[in-house]
């Protein structure tokens, strides 16, 4: 369960993302919000490379969770750290000094290798329907890169009662809680300036856009 879970951190800490950026030399970590995920790379190279870098991250998150259910030892709560550690591996990439991206596309990848598409998919609707909800409130405080921090932590927040409902078992519930520490740990700025509290890293300058991604 080890060599599993060292494979999976390893997994996660590839930067498809970022290291495509600086094939088509843009450093992702100077486009919009310095994010060096999918979805700047969309904005720094266009929708192909983007979605390719979006693609590559939820593969990492999903073959390593696919593999060890399939080739690996028997499921526990093992499992539960192995499947968090793809995420772990991207926010604390070895490749780029223990930094890394937000964890949005290898999450989806990981929990759609555990449950079948089942929870991300419930996950992707959460997230659809609060980003619905908030689009119809007032648009300078809801809308921008803040509010969809928040709106992935709290959509987050809120996927307990879809596998308690769907009956899945303790060690499913513990990977939800470490993934979800670690979601929130990467938009911490995000979710503290949306809630007006105080700002974590005050040298970083935001630049406001549409989405989080990676």
């Amino acid at each position: 369960m080890l060599l599993w879970i060292a494979a999976a951190f390893v997994s996660g800490s590839l930067m498809f993302s970022y290291w495509i950026g600086l094939a088509v030399k843009r450093d992702l970590r100077e486009v919009g919000d310095g994010n060096p995920g999918g979805i700047n790379l969309w904005k720094a190279a266009g929708v192909w490379l983007g979605l390719a870098g979006i693609a590559l991250d939820f593969a990492k998150g999903y073959l390593p969770v696919w593999l060890m259910l399939r080739y690996g030892p028997p499921a526990g709560y093992g499992l539960a750290l192995a499947a968090a550690a793809p995420v772990m591996g991207h926010l604390f990439s070895p490749f780029m000094k223990f930094k890394g991206g937000k964890g949005i596309a290898v999450t989806f990848g990981v929990w759609s290798a555990l449950t079948a598409f089942r929870a991300s998919l419930a996950l992707a609707v959460v997230l659809l329907a609060l980003h619905l909800l908030f689009k119809k409130m007032n648009q300078e405080k809801y809308g921008g890169s803040d509010a969809d921090g928040f709106q992935v932590c709290l959509g987050m927040l809120l996927m307990p009662a879809y596998l308690y409902f769907a009956g899945y078992p303790a060690p499913v519930h513990l990977l939800w809680l470490l993934n979800f520490m670690l979601i929130l740990y990467a938009h911490r700025n995000e979710v503290f300036r949306f809630l007006g509290i105080r700002q974590l890293d005050p040298k970083r300058q935001e630049k406001h856009g549409r989405q989080i991604g990676g």
